[in-house]
């Protein structure tokens, strides 16, 4: 699109300060008549460029000009330098599209400002997903995400534990939620939440929906996770877990179900112990996964889950005392 040609330009410009016609012609891929219609667009936005003759000369920046891309605070630069999740934007076709993003940024920016976010940006890194737990199967993510994008009506066949139920409905958009993909969509007059690594088959129906005007993904995912948040909780337990019980989680939990489970696991101390918070359903159950882990649990709220834990450990040892001879 010329638009993206016209930036780019800019950006070339930027980063070389001076070229012939048929040198930036050349970088960006067009003819020498298309590249002088191109600066003359420049010129007309009120971007001050002239054109010095003789043998190194060519078409300039004036001096001391610069775009408002050059007055990025070093904040600013790593805020943009640093939003880099390359596996979830691969999975929506944009890594290549960031990669681009970022050197056309860095491009623009004085030598200083780009030692700066990069000294800043080498020093964070942000992960989005969550701990033990294997990838979310994305095999239905693309057509997910083309369907999103084309506003396309999609027939889709979603497992729930033990059925699978078949919707058609309007895709509004995806978000990433501590490395987990969901689809909110709207289904006859109601928005809904699909996580879509549950998705077992997508197919377009050949059918657009028109977008709601008044829609945000952002404000809607905002007000239904505080909705979710405000539901009564299930049980509550901390418990210390040592390597060994941490590494039985995906296990005992199933990959699928861990990150429902586990809201949080803190770094591991000097013992090797790490301090974890879970969601479960019930006592029972809770007492039942906790021993599943392995002798390396230490429950420490609430009491009656530790006094249960304690009383499963006891009369399992008094059952399995060493037998005596006869």
């Amino acid at each position: 699109m010329r638009a993206e040609r016209l930036v780019a330009l800019l950006f070339t410009l930027h980063r070389k300060r001076a070229g012939t016609v048929g040198e930036l012609a050349d970088e960006l891929g067009v003819t020498e008549r298309t590249m002088r219609r191109d600066l003359a667009a420049l010129r007309e936005a009120g971007v001050p460029l002239w054109s010095e003759p003789g043998r190194h000369g060519g078409i300039r920046l004036v001096d001391g000009w610069r775009s408002r891309l050059d007055g990025l605070t070093s904040r600013e630069a790593v805020a943009l330098l640093a939003l880099d999740v390359p596996d979830a934007l691969a999975g929506l076709g944009l890594g290549t599209a960031v990669a681009a993003a970022h050197a056309k940024v860095s491009a623009s920016m004085p030598a200083q400002l780009q030692e700066q976010a990069r000294t800043v940006a080498g020093r964070f890194h942000l992960d989005a997903s969550a701990w033990f737990s294997s990838p979310d199967d994305t095999a239905m993510l693309p057509a997910v995400a083309k369907a999103v994008w084309t506003q396309k009506r999609l027939d889709v066949r979603y497992r729930r534990r033990d059925k699978v139920t078949r919707r058609t409905l309007d895709p509004l958009g995806l978000v990433l939620k501590a490395g987990v993909w969901y689809l909110v969509a709207r289904v006859d007059a109601d928005l809904r939440t699909y996580r879509v690594s549950r998705l077992g088959a997508v197919a377009e129906t050949g059918e657009t929906f028109v977008r709601p005007e008044e829609f945000s993904l952002a404000d809607w995912w905002r007000a239904s996770s505080a909705e979710f948040e405000k539901m009564p909780l299930p049980l509550k337990v901390t418990a210390r877990l040592d390597r060994t019980a941490a590494g039985a989680l995906r296990r005992v939990f199933g990959p699928e179900h861990v990150n429902e489970v586990l809201v949080s696991l803190g770094p591991k101390d000097d013992d090797g112990w790490a301090e974890a918070e879970f969601a479960m359903e019930g006592k029972e159950v809770a007492v039942g996964q906790l021993v599943s882990l392995g002798p390396g649990v230490e429950v420490l709220t609430p009491p009656e889950i530790r006094a249960a834990v304690a009383e499963f450990g006891q009369a399992l040892a008094d059952r399995n005392r060493p037998l005596r001879a006869p």
